[in-house]
């Protein structure tokens, strides 16, 4: 796939700025806050309908005007494809397929695929378990974009569970924040697909009988998120060891270790079901006295071992570093042999974080067989025939200009 042409209209700091590509390799050259990444975020969003920088449309719109629009037109196998979102001040969002609003959102995912490498997947390794599972989420509606769907009724079930277990709390007890545990998806403004699944009636129930009802959809929920992530994880861990293998020459071994909350022995819905249910019945005295969900899926973790050594706390930022270059290679591996053709890169302001090594490594991937936008503040990171074979734009205060 090849994105030819990107117009951002009041978009984060630009007011109207269309973009041509031309060539496999774009380079986004400008100092610090001038806009490089707003233009990566826009095709971000484009792809996946979320920015990892924030959850709020408000913060995408340019100062003083009410609303933002970017369109884009994109070639695929099957043709040209033209898109677009519009965000509102006063109202929600809305897409657009060829010129055609699209009701459910979910319909407008899975269309442009994209990797992303930034300098905050840096800390995908040493931060905590939210971002390794925001990690494999992200990845997971680029593969399967009913997924998207499938998180936001995962998290309807664990914010009424939550809000249930706080009312049932004694008057005067000390509340949590309900929504502190939810997986990422819900920054984003809620997917319109389909009919939300039925939610138990509280009426004429005791407690007890609602959250038991609450259990059973909690169970069914998380049992599919669960399912999705270990089978995405056992497909792209043997991608990553090839390429970490390669990087650290053959030195390190590369172990990536899915580690539900919930236990999963086998891929079979109803034993995980059953496995959910059992430990939720183990952790009940401790959900009731901290008045939140303890078991599901929002409480995942995924291990990283080099060497059968914990990556998070005995890695060195190097061996951290090759990890995580390891895991955006497999990504964009994965999409191409899934989607049938390759996706889009996006690098943003990664390249001084890596030596020279792993720059080399990475550039020499890329070569020209993915359409790679990437920011940089220098062009010292590039050879000759790099930059001969690149489009590249300064950015400055929201405008770009073509050439150096």
């Amino acid at each position: 796939m090849y994105l030819k042409t990107l117009h951002l209209r009041q978009f984060r700091n630009y007011l109207d700025q269309a973009v041509e590509f031309n060539a496999p390799k774009t380079i986004l050259l400008g100092n610090n806050a001038q806009g490089k990444s707003n233009l990566l975020e826009a095709v971000e969003l484009l792809s996946t309908l979320r920015s990892h920088r924030t959850s709020r449309d408000r913060d995408l719109i340019y100062t003083g005007t009410p609303s933002a629009r970017v369109t884009a037109q994109l070639e695929r196998d099957i043709g040209s494809i033209d898109l677009s979102f519009t965000l509102r001040l006063s109202s929600r969002r809305t897409v657009a397929i060829n010129g055609e609003t699209v009701r459910r959102q979910l319909d407008f995912l899975g269309i442009l695929n994209m990797v992303q490498f930034s300098s905050l997947d840096l800390d995908l390794v040493r931060g905590g378990p939210e971002q390794r599972r925001n990690w494999v989420d992200s990845l997971l509606i680029q593969l399967e974009p009913v997924y998207a769907h499938i998180l936001q009724q995962y998290n309807q079930v664990l914010r009424q569970r939550n809000a249930l277990l706080k009312r049932s709390q004694e008057p005067g007890a000390r509340s949590q924040e309900s929504g502190r545990q939810e997986l990422r998806v819900n920054q984003t403004p809620e997917l319109e697909t389909q009919p939300h699944a039925p939610h138990p009636t509280p009426h004429a129930q005791s407690p007890h009988d609602e959250l038991a009802l609450w259990d059973a959809q909690l169970a069914a929920t998380g049992t599919r998120v669960i399912r999705r992530r270990a089978r995405v994880l056992q497909r792209l861990a043997p991608l990553a060891q090839r390429w970490h293998r390669e990087i650290s020459g053959s030195t390190e071994e590369l172990a990536i270790n899915y580690a539900p909350n919930v236990a999963l022995e086998q891929d079979e819905p109803g034993l995980i079901k059953q496995a959910f249910l059992a430990k939720i019945q183990e952790r009940a005295i401790a959900e009731q006295y901290q008045n939140t969900t303890l078991v599901g899926p929002h409480r995942d973790e995924i291990e990283f071992t080099i060497n059968q050594t914990s990556a998070r706390q005995y890695g060195s930022q190097g061996q951290q570093r090759t990890l995580v270059l390891a895991l955006k290679l497999a990504e964009l591996k994965l999409i191409e042999e899934v989607i049938g053709e390759p996706p889009l890169l996006l690098l943003d302001d990664v390249l001084a974080e890596l030596d020279l090594s792993r720059q080399n490594q990475l550039l020499e991937t890329i070569q020209d067989r993915y359409q790679t936008l990437i920011t940089t503040t220098h062009l010292g990171s590039f050879d000759a025939q790099w930059l001969y074979s690149s489009q590249i734009f300064s950015v400055k205060q929201g405008q770009l200009t073509a050439g150096t």
